[in-house]
């Protein structure tokens, strides 16, 4: 890809020509780590979530068998059942990774996306981490397009970002040539889908959306390849994709187009310590902190957070509700529970969001002593900070500041510390330990294997 076709193409026929110049052989080691890294992650994720209700009523939409692994489940499904089983399984728990600047959950959409097309065509590893890898980036990247402004049209930024991107990882694994690229990203924008109204009562469709999402970026690379032909303009045009999904906005195409070249940005994907939603978690470690002064929580008068304005309406409003979530799911998405948890458990994992931790009279007793001010000066959506004032009943004052994510790109998680996540989630959806050593050696070599096939070792 030269200058002179950046310049005179529609943005998708740029991309188009960005994908199609992709070689993992020259992929930097860092891209490849976290490519390594976004599989290992998800694939844990899909472990731990294997026997809920919500991955159970995601396998009984699937027709018949095919050639590609549902994880933690025997035999075999289609591509499209497989990308919806694994994403809804990895995106259920909320405990997937994300993108300061975004926010979107690139791996639970890409990984299983481009790990079904990889079984289906029987591809080799470079083509799984070519993919894993343009998809991530692509994901990043069109999430800085028109920041917050999806949010605010009640859509979900990781269902609607996530098709075209999911569609463009699969054209990347499948070498689609230039027109049935730029083709692919164009279907996918008219599958592109996934409102947040999942937040009024704490229900699940939020855990479908990045499945839905990989099994779209699927059916339209497949199409694109069989010669359906989709809008060159499907990102800038007057009817397009972000004149749907961010009307309250001029989109912005520098920061996808600029440095494409020279820059990879998913290089710097937070991977989450904590499952619940992604701005809660710097709040958290404050909540943590406060808590390691040894503090009764009777003791606390209130405790006031400094907050981004684009996070209020899903994780701080209505307040009523949010200080006493409805359902285990919606406390994920309440920063006052997520906090107060926090603050007595010194964690917030799978264990903490249960129909009993949402229940304890201490617990929310703590949470309806947490409210909000909006921080003009907050840099959210490009950062993610956190920030507690507690006045205790003496008066004495607390506070503490994070200012930003652990498991980002200023405070990454090690990759020990990710094995160890990825042990503690397979454990949790019942594996044993020969299983789960004998999956993390795989990952250290499935980018150089000349099949996939060895994934099957996740149909248990």
């Amino acid at each position: 890809m030269n200058d002179r076709q950046l310049d005179k193409n529609s943005i998708a026929e740029q991309l188009a020509y960005w994908i199609l110049a992709q070689d993992a052989g020259d992929f930097p080691q860092k891209t490849i780590g976290t490519a390594r890294l976004l599989l290992m992650d998800v694939m844990g994720l899909c472990i731990a979530a294997r026997h809920e209700y919500y991955v159970e009523s995601a396998l009984a939409t699937a027709d018949g068998s095919g050639l590609c692994t549902a994880l933690g489940h025997p035999g075999g499904l289609t591509a499209y059942d497989a990308a919806l089983v694994n994403g809804t399984a990895a995106h259920g728990e909320d405990y997937d990774d994300t993108f300061e600047g975004g926010p979107v959950h690139s791996g639970a959409v890409v990984v299983p996306a481009v790990m079904a097309i990889c079984e289906r065509e029987g591809l080799a590893g470079e083509a799984l981490l070519r993919g894993i890898a343009v998809g991530a980036e692509l994901m990043c990247r069109l999430s800085l397009v028109a920041p917050k402004a999806i949010h605010r049209a009640g859509f979900h930024p990781t269902a609607a970002i996530g098709a075209i991107a999911a569609a463009g990882a699969v054209a990347a694994a499948l070498r689609l040539d230039h027109g049935q690229t730029t083709s692919a990203l164009g279907i996918a924008g008219s599958m592109a889908s996934g409102i947040i109204e999942y937040l009024a009562e704490g229900t699940s469709t939020k855990r479908m959306h990045a499945g839905w999402a990989a099994q779209s970026g699927i059916r339209a690379a497949l199409m694109a390849r069989g010669g359906l032909d989709g809008p060159r303009t499907v990102l800038e045009g007057r009817h397009g994709f972000f004149q749907a999904f961010a009307p309250s906005v001029t989109p912005d195409f520098t920061s996808l187009l600029s440095d494409l070249n020279q820059r990879w940005l998913m290089q710097s994907i937070a991977f989450k310590p904590y499952a619940c939603g992604t701005m809660t978690q710097p709040y958290i470690d404050c909540a943590i902190a406060l808590a390691r002064r040894n503090i009764n929580p009777g003791d606390i008068r209130d405790i006031v957070c400094r907050v981004g304005e684009g996070t209020v309406h899903r994780l701080w409003e209505d307040l009523a509700v949010k200080h006493r979530p409805p359902t285990a799911y919606a406390a994920k998405f309440s920063t006052p529970f997520c906090m107060a948890v926090g603050f007595f458990d010194g964690r917030a994992g799978l264990g903490q969001f249960t129909p009993a931790r949402i229940n304890d009279p201490a617990v929310l007793a703590l949470a309806q002593k947490i409210r909000y001010e909006i921080d003009p000066q907050n840099p959210y959506p490009a950062q993610f900070t956190g920030h507690l004032r507690a006045t205790m009943s003496d008066g004495t004052v607390y506070e503490h500041v994070q200012p930003w994510m652990r498991g980002g790109a200023q405070q990454p998680l090690s990759p020990e510390e990710l094995a160890e996540k990825f042990r503690d989630n397979v454990r949790h959806g019942g594996w044993n330990d020969s299983l789960c050593e004998g999956m993390l050696a795989l990952f250290q070599q499935i980018f150089t294997q000349t099949d996939i096939r060895s994934l099957e070792r996740g149909r248990v």
